[in-house]
């Protein structure tokens, strides 16, 4: 057995083992006889079973699907525009995606076209539109400017750029539509329903695959564009393909989880540090994996088990990934 399989594979369980322990943890506590009736089709409780299947998995399979995503874009960043920390939160892509949901929730729009065509649909589209603007953005840029930290230093600065944009159209919000958006801003892996990951799975799913797919023109990307111009990969094509992947990726969970950060800008490092390769066909599976788990390790600490608060996930995983970030500038001497 090879060494990246073996470590896939206990990988996989970690995730298992994990996913477990986040829909088992709570406020409300679960006796783990009830826990395992009910996945075993044993007694059960009425109250747990509705905190189980309407609560805790959707949960769960959330943060799954938030680490894939988020893991994977942060790669896919990180490679095209060969800095360590590229990701979507640092380059102003989930901000982009943020802007796209902030003209959905806090203008009138959401009235004329949510109703008809719905909601949770038009928020992973308005989420993704936004997200790829910025990428967009970045793309007419880096096509001009090659040194690599000017174009982080853009994102950043576009980033704050739509911020202050959100913040004008806070202001003219009611209410109701503020109150929405403030809550969705904290970042939260609860607020998914059955309904909406309906939205959720084929939207984070369709930028895997296209990831998938891009797996060769990421390898020749990481030795440089004039390799792979020699080597006659299509830049343009590529980067399109590329930047659509991290626009579903990064859209679509920021549309329903709100801004998750430093997911994207750890997990691709952790990964090259555990497989010890620099093979896309490797990392994308092994980025997804160790995101997924990041995610659920910060979901079971934001429910602060044994009381009935919970701590935003953003919080969490800031915690959790400074250090990591810190440790990757002091390596990498940025």
């Amino acid at each position: 057995m090879n060494k990246p399989f073996l470590l896939i594979t206990v990988s996989v369980l970690l995730l298992i083992l994990f996913s477990f322990a986040d829909i088992l943890i709570g406020s409300v506590h679960i006796p783990l006889k009830e826990f395992f009736n009910y996945f075993t089709g044993g007694e059960l409780k009425e109250q747990y079973k509705t905190i189980i299947t309407e609560f805790r998995i959707p949960k769960m399979i959330t943060a799954v699907l938030a680490g894939f995503a988020l893991s994977v874009a942060g790669l896919q960043m990180q490679t095209i525009f060969r800095n360590p920390l590229a990701g979507p939160y640092v380059l102003g892509i989930s901000s982009g995606a943020g802007l796209g949901v902030a003209l959905l929730l806090l203008s009138p729009i959401s009235l004329y076209i949510g109703s008809a065509v719905g909601i949770g649909w038009m928020t992973s589209i308005f989420a993704c539109l936004g997200a790829g603007m910025v990428l967009l953005i970045i793309f007419s840029v880096s096509v001009r400017v090659k040194d690599v930290m000017t174009i982080l230093i853009i994102g950043v600065l576009f980033g704050s750029a739509v911020s202050a944009v959100v913040s004008v159209l806070q202001y003219f919000g009611d209410q109701a539509q503020l109150k929405t958006y403030v809550i969705w801003t904290m970042g939260s892996l609860s607020g998914v329903t059955n309904e909406q990951l309906l939205v959720l799975i084929p939207s984070v799913f369709a930028g895997l695959i296209i990831s998938l797919f891009s797996v060769r023109m990421l390898n020749i990307l990481l030795i440089g564009e004039n390799y792979a111009k020699t080597s006659g990969l299509n830049l343009l094509f590529a980067k399109i393909i590329i930047f659509t992947s991290t626009s579903l990726l990064a859209g679509s969970i920021t549309a329903f989880c709100g801004p998750i950060g430093f997911i994207g800008i750890i997990v691709p490092h952790l990964a090259r540090m555990t497989f010890k390769t620099a093979n896309h066909k490797i990392l994308i599976p092994a980025s997804a994996i160790i995101g997924a788990i990041l995610i659920l390790i910060s979901d079971i600490i934001s429910q602060l088990p044994g009381y009935s608060g919970t701590l935003p996930i953003n919080s969490v995983t800031a915690i959790l990934g400074i250090p990591i970030v810190i440790r990757i500038i002091l390596k990498t001497k940025i």
